[in-house]
């Protein structure tokens, strides 16, 4: 059977984190709690990989990046960038629309302590193959952080170790071209370690290769 490009909301595929999602009914009964589809446009040449929800981000308000600091800094960044258009205001309703670009996760469900097991990571990487095989336009792909690089490697089923880490790498993967950048969470951007300069000329990058 194919695989859908999109987990369902109530995926029971990994023990763990079902039952953090459980907790997260109980403390948090008006949020999504469940496991996040992608955003975006289904004709995107652009992809956008973060690792998972954020519990006070995605997994409340049910859409990527949508809630929590790196939320922020990743949508400015589209708008500024011409790949999203509106207001971000931190909400699913709040009206921003996708241009050319569709984020998604590597891990479709918040992990404790925002940090999925490599069980997990290998549970949900069939969601991700199949959005990635989804979108027929696709040129480029913007991971956010080295687990998402080695995730979305092994998505496109080569090694982990077929790309260079770090943040600003670029290199081909199958017939994509990847651009590796640091994750926009508060813990990088407050330490100085990504700065909206930095992560801004990614995916000016992106622009470049794209429209190429």
């Amino acid at each position: 059977m194919t695989t859908p490009a999109e987990a369902p909301a109530d995926c029971p595929l990994c023990p763990r984190l079902v039952r953090y999602r459980d907790d997260n009914r109980r403390s948090i009964p008006a949020g999504f709690n469940g496991a996040v589809a992608s955003f975006g446009d289904p004709e995107a040449r652009l992809a956008v990989v973060g690792l998972a929800p954020g519990r006070m981000g995605a997994n409340r308000t049910g859409r990527p990046f949508t809630g929590d600091g790196a939320g922020v800094l990743l949508f400015d960044t589209l708008l500024k960038t011409g790949f999203a258009t509106g207001t971000y205001a931190a909400r699913p309703d709040d009206g921003v629309r996708l241009v050319d670009c569709m984020i998604t996760n590597a891990v479709r469900c918040a992990p404790p302590a925002n940090k999925p097991e490599t069980s997990e990571e290998n549970a949900c990487r069939p969601f991700l193959t199949a959005r990635l095989g989804a979108l027929r336009r696709l040129k480029v792909i913007v991971t956010l952080g080295d687990v998402s690089r080695r995730n979305v490697l092994k998505a496109l089923g080569l090694k982990a170790s077929a790309g260079l880490p770090g943040h600003g790498t670029e290199f081909q993967a199958g017939p994509y071209v990847v651009l590796n950048s640091y994750h926009c969470s508060r813990l990088n951007t407050n330490t100085g370690r990504l700065t909206p300069a930095m992560f801004e000329a990614v995916f000016w990058r992106a622009r470049t290769l794209i429209e190429a």
